[in-house]
């Protein structure tokens, strides 16, 4: 699966929690989040929109920003579909959707889905559906 076509899945599977993502739909889909995010970023600074700040502090530079609303709207937008395509990538190494919510434990919870999500999918069907890579003879 190519970018855009992980993009398409996502969006046409917009809330759908049912079935199995392939890795490289999750991981194109987590590439298009951060660039998205970025161009909004860079979109509500030059509109003046965030409320970032930059303070020199005993001559080190701190800086901080908080979105402003154009990221909240992004960020909500995105939000289910990014769940969704999560419990898909869950399902599709035979794990139930369920374990997304081991990220709620501080640190190793996001080192457990890390390590989920990075691992290759079942071969076959599984009880979530039919291999998103198509038949085990096309799975290198």
């Amino acid at each position: 699966m190519n970018f855009t076509q992980a993009i398409g899945s996502a969006y046409r599977k917009y809330v759908t929690f049912g079935g199995r993502a392939s890795r490289s739909e999750y991981w194109w889909w987590f590439l298009y989040i951060i660039l998205t995010s970025i161009v909004v970023g860079i979109v509500e600074g030059v509109l003046g929109l965030g409320t970032g700040t930059v303070e020199t502090v005993d001559g080190g530079v701190s800086a901080s920003f908080a979105g402003g609303p154009l990221s909240i709207i992004w960020a909500l937008a995105h939000l289910l579909p990014g769940i969704a395509v999560g419990v898909r990538r869950l399902h599709d190494t035979d794990r139930s959707g369920w374990w997304y919510l081991i990220v709620f434990v501080p640190l190793i919870g996001a080192i457990v889905l890390l390590v989920f999500f990075c691992t290759r999918g079942t071969a076959g069907d599984n009880r979530f559906g039919p291999d998103p890579l198509g038949s085990p003879a096309n799975v290198f």
